[in-house]
Order: C-alpha cells, then structure tokens, then sequence
C-alpha cells in the first residue's frame, strides 16, 4: 500500500508494516543502499561547495583585478593623464549583465512557468526600488573614491560593511545584536583607522598617492548605501517570504540597469542646464556615456576590460546565491571574507603596493574581528540547534 506522501509500505508476516522512504530498511536489510545513498549525496555536496567556492573565487579575484586597472590605469601620457571615470558606465554595463544571468538562474530553477515572478506582488516595488537607487548610486560612489584613495584602503573599508548594517538595522528597523557582535564591529572599526592613518607611509605605484579627506568622505558615503541596501534587503526577505535569491538578483538588476540607464540618457542636458556641474559632471563633456564611448574609441583595450568587469561580477553575484542557497549563509561569510582577503593581498603583489607594520596590524584587526564574527555566529546557531533538540 501506499501512504499520503507516496512512501511505500509493505506488510510483513509478523503483521507491523514497515515504510520504505529514502533508503529506509526492511529489517535491516538495505542498510548498504542506504550507505551507498549517503555517499553519493556527500559527493554531490562536494562537488557543489568545490563549485561554488571556485566560482566565488575566480570571478571576484578577476573582477577586483579590472576594477583596479581601469580606474587607475593611465591610458594617456606622462604630461596628459587619461584615467577612466565614468563608474555609472561600468555600473550599467554590470547590472545589464547580471540581470540577464539572474532571468537564467530563474528559469533554471523554477518548477513551472508561473513559479518564481521577478515582482510577486505590488507591496514589493517600493522596498525594491529603494534598494536599487541606494545600490545604483553606492558604486559610483565607491569607484570615484579611488581617485582620491589606496585600492588596499577600499578594500578594507568595504570589509567593514557590518558597521553601516548594523547601525541602520538598529535604527531603521529596531533590530538588536548579543554583546559580541558589538565587539566584533569595535575590532574591525580600529583596524580600518589604524591602517587608514598608516596608509601614507606606503609606497604605491598606482592609484592615489595618499587618502584624502574628500576621498574618505565618498568612500564612507558609498558604505552607508551599501549598508541600507544589505538592510533593506534583510527586510524584504523577511517580509515577502519565499522571496528567492534568484528573483532578488534579477529584479534588483532590471531596476537599477534602468535607473542608471536613464541617468546617462538625461546627463547631456544636465550638462547644458549646469545642474551638472552639481554632481561632479564635466561641463566640458558631452555627457558621460558619450564621454565613456569615445574614450573607448581612443582606447579599446579599455572597453574589453569593462566587459570582463560586468561578467565577472555578474557571473560572481549567481555563485553567491547559489551558495546561499544551497549551504547557507555561514559557509558564504566564510568564503566572501577569505575572497576579500585573497583579494587584498593579490592587489599587493600584483600592483606593488607594500605596507608598513602597524598598516599589516590594521589588517590582521580587520580580518581577525570579521573570522571572529563568523565563528561566534557559527557556535551560538550551534547552541540554539542543540536547545531546539533537547527541548
């Protein structure tokens, strides 16, 4: 006979009955199908994490390495500097990009045609669209800061993204944090001032020569929206359940592709207007797609390396929804501070940047108190797993 959820059942001599499910046994006797079932389902795992892990690895290693050259790379000469900076152009092109892998993430893994909408309800658009302009406007930020800053000091200053998170779930969304976690923001606060006030000691071949304020001003702008993104996000999740990965990233891509597009289309007659000028528009310039298509023409290397920019980043955002969906958030935080860390050191040897020892203090401050987050975290959801067992 069969049982409601399909498992098969088979009435022995004796007269119990016994289920047969998933490798269950019959008297014992299928315990090496069953051990057979496990280790192929280890293997599948480890093939997923090596899958996954690599992903993460080699797309946002390549993608730090892109971002690094096209913003300090220059492309003129000695006495006439050409440097690409029109970060809205590089994020167009990325979201452009990873909405359409996000729409084949979807389709590859939704059950039917109407399962997994981008926009399941009305209710939705307003939080996603908050967070689309905060993540639309957190990457120029974040890209004209390195006119002004070190790539390593971008890098760590982008490891501390748990201040402004933790800072807008308090106050936005009332949400409270163990003691722990404080500390932990504590560490990774001093080891970023440390190695910032440090910073003009080291000897740097590209990018600025020093951190300005200006420069920490836009860098620190660009962490406060990347905190009310995260935040929100963490909201929506919340909010609309089961809201996917898959669905985010795609939704979120298509809406900031068209904020972003709509900025480079209007920016020629912000410029006309003078209202340019305001923002940090050349009003020399004819706008900054225009501007981005014919420094391109003058230098097409530079164009192949912003398309090597947005698949890797893109390519990178569809591994880290796969890795949170299938192993969770922990292993994730584990692999992306491991990545940011791999990173940092890469931008070191490739570009020639050294640091001094109180510099290599702020870094061993910032690392230390992000794996120690990571771990504490990992421990107190391994005690909440043992009470909800016991009780």
């Amino acid at each position: 006979m069969s049982t409601q959820n399909g498992d098969v059942r088979h009435r022995q001599p004796n007269g119990k009955v016994s289920n047969l499910a998933n490798g269950a046994t019959i008297a014992g006797k299928n315990d090496i199908a069953h051990t057979t079932d496990e280790d192929a389902k280890n293997a599948a795992n480890t093939m997923n994490l090596l899958i996954c892990v690599g992903g993460i690895y080699a797309s946002f290693l390549t993608w730090g390495v892109l971002q690094e050259r096209i913003t300090t790379t220059n492309y003129g000469t000695e006495s006439q500097r050409e440097v690409f900076k029109y970060p809205v152009v590089m994020n167009t092109v990325q979201s452009a990009f990873a909405a359409l892998l996000g729409y084949l993430y979807v389709l590859a893994t939704r059950k039917t045609s109407s399962d997994l909408p981008i926009f399941p309800s009305r209710k939705i658009v307003w939080p996603l669209s908050l967070v689309a302009i905060t993540s639309s406007l957190s990457s120029p930020f974040g890209y004209a800061s390195l006119q002004y800053v070190d790539y390593i000091t971008f890098i760590l200053a982008k490891s501390c993204k748990l201040v402004p998170v933790m800072l807008l779930h308090v106050t936005l969304y009332r949400k409270r944090y163990p003691f722990y976690k404080y500390a932990v923001v504590a560490l990774v606060t001093a080891g970023v001032a440390i190695f910032t006030l440090q910073s003009s000691s080291g000897s740097k071949k590209k990018g600025a020569s020093s951190n300005s304020v200006y420069g920490l001003v836009l860098l620190g702008i660009n962490l406060m929206f990347d905190g009310l993104t995260n935040s929100t996000q963490d909201n929506i999740y919340g909010s609309f359940r089961p809201y996917t990965g898959q669905q985010m990233m795609c939704a979120l891509n298509v809406m900031s592709t068209f904020l972003t597009t709509a900025y480079l289309l209007v920016s020629p007659y912000l410029v006309q207007s003078g209202v340019g000028a305001m923002f940090g528009i050349d009003a020399k310039g004819a706008g900054e797609l225009q501007d981005a298509l014919a420094f391109i023409q003058r230098h097409p290397s530079v164009g192949l390396d912003i398309v090597g920019f947005a698949a890797c980043g893109a390519l990178g955002q569809v591994f880290i929804f796969m890795t949170l969906s299938i192993f969770g958030s922990l292993l994730l935080v584990t692999v992306t501070v491991t990545r940011k860390m791999l990173t940092m050191i890469l931008s070191v040897v490739w570009f020639g940047h050294t640091l001094s020892g109180m510099q290599w203090l702020g870094v061993g401050l910032v690392f230390g108190g992000i794996g120690m987050e990571a771990e504490l975290s990992k421990r107190e959801k391994q005690r909440k797993l043992k009470e909800k067992k016991s009780g």
